[in-house]
């Protein structure tokens, strides 16, 4: 396990540099999770029929911003770069597995990236909007100690299966040596499945059950619902095993995708 930790921490270490890049980042998202709250209460103030109530829906929209560093619209660009390069060839004969390796490193890559930006938001719509009278619009807290932790239980499993998203999209870039084209297909799909753009229950009710078993749910929408005290007891459980479910399924396509990518990997130059 130690080649792995190690890929880990130095990759959550070396993002950890670009403080910068995540203030500039939180400022950006504070802006646009600004303008998304007040489309919502426009929305709600036209008396249109709604699933969840105006103060859910603004603490939904400050949660998916605070998590927004954690969806998989895009490889890690570091992968891709070692692809240009070729230097991926240095993966091939490090006596570790490949994919194991690779998923060490894009985890540390998304923490790093997210959990910076996630307390800052907490900190700016939790504390910061209530102090200057703006309560109404604030991250409001979860239904109970039981429903946030298990919120918090989903927001690390969410961890792991936006890392194997990226891994998928890893090994595309491996196998089409470019990831302009795979990243432009991925990101309009997880923003909208995730719950990013709208909550997933404002969307039909007739599409609600396919939205909540599509694996882009366990990205943002389930930890968000466990955190309202939509899902408690067995079905909280049980929403955790679909997120646990994915997570599995999806790396093992990917650990197979990557054997096929890396037997047919052609890397030139000396």
């Amino acid at each position: 396990m130690r080649p792995y930790v190690a890929a880990f921490t130095s990759r959550f270490l070396q993002m950890l540099q670009y403080r910068t890049a995540a203030l500039a980042g939180f400022v950006t998202q504070c802006w646009w999770g600004g303008i998304k709250v007040m489309v919502l209460a426009a929305f709600y103030a036209s008396g249109a029929p709604a699933s969840m109530p105006l103060a859910h829906a603004i603490t939904y929209t400050w949660i998916a911003q605070g998590l927004l560093a954690l969806l998989p619209w895009a490889g890690d660009p570091e992968v891709a770069l070692s692809v240009r390069t070729g230097s991926v060839a240095y993966d091939r004969l490090r006596p570790v597995d490949a994919y194991a390796l690779w998923f060490a490193r894009t985890t540390g890559w998304v923490a790093a990236r997210v959990l910076p930006r996630v307390a800052l938001m907490a900190t700016f719509a939790v504390v910061l909007l209530p102090l200057a009278g703006l309560g109404a619009w604030a991250w409001q807290p979860p239904a109970t100690l039981a429903a946030g932790a298990f919120a918090a239980v989903s927001a690390g499993l969410a961890l792991l299966l936006s890392a194997a998203f990226v891994m998928l999209l890893n090994i595309a870039t491996a196998a089409l040596l470019n990831d302009r084209g795979i990243n432009a297909l991925a990101t309009p799909l997880v923003i909208v499945l995730s719950g990013n753009l709208l909550p997933l229950a404002l969307l039909p009710d007739t599409w609600q059950a396919v939205l909540l078993l599509q694996p882009f749910a366990g990205l943002l929408d389930i930890p968000v619902r466990l955190y309202f005290g939509e899902f408690t007891g067995w079905t909280a459980v049980g929403a955790l095993g679909l997120q646990c479910f994915w997570i599995a399924t999806l790396a093992a396509l990917g650990h197979a995708a990557m054997g096929g990518a890396m037997r047919r990997l052609d890397v030139q130059g000396g």
